[in-house]
């Protein structure tokens, strides 16, 4: 009798352990080089099921410490709720992922469907330069994408020329703060020129925010994972 409160003790530690997501660090080569990533595995992770994948790039320098940080400030809360892998990567030698970083693209998105089951297609995401960074892969290789989150991020490649129809099956989504007017602006113009053009976009100015974001404290990062989900 003694046992039992002790052992059920024991077990609500364990259950509560495992309630968290476990990060993964990994470091691969593609295309010749190599990439270093973290990987967010939501609680209770069985190779055997499927699970929703989120790609997500860092800003500035696309560092290590900046994506992993990104992965946990920005996604891991809400993902571990609702069950989401989450991959993060830094860019490789330092060339940004909207530069020439892309190249290891497609090996990478390869890589994540063979080491994971995917559920659907993939989601991509980024601020700042990740939010360029993703819109820019999700145009060059989008059948393998389903939606586009530029928190802040906008699709600048080649602003003289048409936007690439592959982004048309997928749902865009622009958040930019209210105190960031370049970005906001820029991201603006492009959300209205798209959707006059039949492109799925939503953009949100979010109050009393500047460039960086600060997702957990305005409730950004439910609303992310929110729209990644509406999409159909």
């Amino acid at each position: 009798m003694i046992l039992r409160p002790a052992l059920a003790a024991i077990a609500l530690v364990l259950a509560a352990g495992s309630a968290r997501a476990e990060i993964l660090s990994r470091s691969d080569r593609f295309a010749g080089t190599t990439v270093d990533y973290k990987v967010l595995l939501p609680p209770g992770y069985a190779a055997s099921k499927t699970y929703p994948v989120v790609l997500v790039f860092t800003g500035g320098g696309q560092a290590l410490a900046a994506a992993e940080s990104t992965l946990k400030v920005d996604w891991q809360g809400e993902a571990e709720k609702r069950g989401y892998i989450v991959i993060s990567p830094a860019a490789p030698d330092g060339q940004l992922f909207f530069e020439d970083g892309d190249k290891v693209f497609p090996a990478f998105l390869d890589m994540i469907r063979k080491s994971w089951k995917v559920q659907g297609k993939i989601h991509i995401a980024g601020h700042s330069n990740g939010g360029l960074s993703a819109f820019h892969i999700a145009a060059k290789y989008p059948a393998y994408f389903s939606t586009v989150t530029g928190y802040p991020g906008l699709y600048q490649d080649n602003p003289e020329a048409e936007y690439p129809a592959g982004l048309k099956a997928m749902c865009l989504y622009m958040h930019a703060g209210e105190l960031d007017p370049e970005w906001q602006g820029a991201m603006a113009r492009e959300a209205q020129e798209m959707s006059a053009n039949g492109f799925r976009i939503k953009m949100t100015v979010e109050p009393g925010q500047t460039h960086r974001l600060k997702a957990p404290e305005i409730g950004l990062s439910k609303r992310l994972f929110d729209e990644i989900e509406s999409c159909k």
